[in-house]
């Protein structure tokens, strides 16, 4: 993964093209990018990037930034509250619950940011 002014860039191979190609993850805008190189896939993510917030600022429009900390989710009712009641008994938020379970699942993926 590569990161750039809070956008995160992600990058596969194409054996059969001999390409780069990747994408930013962590918008719902489309922004891609591709490069033969190392350094070439990292200059055009960087390049597509700033393309986008350059088109944004051209168009009067706000970029969407790279999330905004908040989501919902959808639980059944039953197991919403054995949620809330798990949290309840650990003596936290349902918020803080969530996010504890999410950082725990992340870290033993090791995928902690």
């Amino acid at each position: 993964m590569m990161t750039y002014k809070g956008f995160i860039g992600t990058v596969e191979y194409d054996d059969e093209a001999r390409v780069f190609s990747g994408e930013v993850i962590n918008t719902r805008t489309v922004i891609t990018f591709q490069g033969t190189s190392v350094d070439e896939v990292e200059n055009e993510f960087h390049a597509s990037v700033d393309d986008y917030l350059d088109w944004c600022k051209e168009d009067g429009i706000e970029p969407e930034k790279p999330y905004s900390g908040k989501f919902n989710v959808r639980l059944t009712p039953l197991f919403h509250s054995q949620v809330a009641v798990a949290a309840k008994k650990m003596d936290m938020s349902l918020n803080s619950f969530v996010e504890k379970s999410l950082k725990d699942e992340l870290s033993a993926m090791q995928l902690t940011y």
